[in-house]
């Protein structure tokens, strides 16, 4: 079983202004990412555009990735897909190019939505990989909800040993905990919270454009200094709050590009953030990095 803890950047995809891939700009961000302290990195996350890609631009996404990542943190790949067979495909690839961790979608476009149904969905996954599965739970995406309940019974399967929790409801996380499985928060705005009641880490995509910050927070909370988690905290949750609440990807990659991390470009149908938003955005950045909210709009894109 691998270990999960801590930092798992959503990492973006970087495209660049055509909306090819730019492999250049993501090796590069593997590096910045890893230099800043992250313990692991999850290719082809929702905040790296995965239902955007094809499933051979996924492949060599991973392959790319996990070689330059060679072992200095953790790898997650998405592997979500609405055919079962390419679900299964697609995993048995991540897990052969070095996969630590598979993350995959309930099967969430008219399949089954009852425990007995999404029970049955990773059983079967399970049975075709030899890494961790990490389930996600996140209802306002995909309108299927897993219930502690059927978290108790999934933990029970081999490869089946964590779910990544974006739903923001405190109440169910801390059910999920209750059973005794690992749980890795996915909603932003509850991150300090989440790991206070015991998440073993986060799966973060604002992670992208605060890699630094989001290592000392877990720190800071891991060590039990809870007060100066709170202090940076407060420094963070603007522009947490604005991305939850704004288009989010193209949001955060904007963020992540203003602070240095990423090209801020999105592949149809995403389309970028308006001139309002963009405004929103820098202010919402300023707590975080007073330089970019004291600069002039044309120097923070620049």
């Amino acid at each position: 079983m691998a270990d999960l803890k801590g930092i798992n950047l959503a990492m973006q995809t970087p495209f660049d202004e055509s909306g090819a891939i730019n492999f250049t700009v993501f090796e590069d961000l593997i590096e910045k990412y890893i230099a800043a302290g992250v313990h692991g990195l999850v290719l082809g996350a929702g905040t790296g555009q995965h239902p955007y890609l094809t499933e051979a631009e996924c492949n060599h996404l991973y392959e790319v990735g996990s070689k330059r990542i060679a072992g200095r943190c953790n790898v997650i790949c998405q592997t979500s897909a609405l055919n079962m067979d390419e679900v299964i495909r697609r995993s048995r690839h991540a897990e052969s190019v070095g996969a630590n961790a598979l993350m995959i979608l309930p099967p969430y476009l008219e399949g089954p939505s009852d425990d007995d149904g999404l029970f049955e969905f990773y059983k079967a996954i399970d049975a075709a990989v030899g890494v961790d599965i990490v389930g996600y739970n996140i209802p306002q995406a995909t309108g299927i909800s897993v219930s502690p309940q059927l978290l108790g019974r999934l933990m029970k399967l081999k490869n089946f040993n964590y779910i990544k929790d974006s739903a923001g409801d405190l109440t169910v996380h801390q059910e999920y905990l209750q059973f005794g499985g690992d749980v890795l928060n996915g909603a932003d705005t509850t991150t300090i919270y989440a790991l206070m009641a015991g998440a073993r880490g986060v799966i973060w995509g604002a992670a992208n454009y605060m890699p630094i910050e989001a290592v000392r927070l877990y720190e800071l909370v891991s060590a039990g200094r809870c007060g100066d988690a709170l202090t940076l905290w407060n420094l963070m949750l603007p522009s947490l709050l604005f991305v939850w609440r704004a288009p989010y990807t193209p949001a955060v990659l904007r963020a992540a590009q203003i602070r240095g991390y990423g090209t801020g470009n999105v592949r149809r149908p995403l389309r970028k953030l308006s001139s309002e938003q963009e405004t929103q955005l820098l202010q919402a950045l300023a707590p975080l990095d007073p330089e970019i909210g004291a600069a002039p709009r044309e120097q923070a894109i620049a």
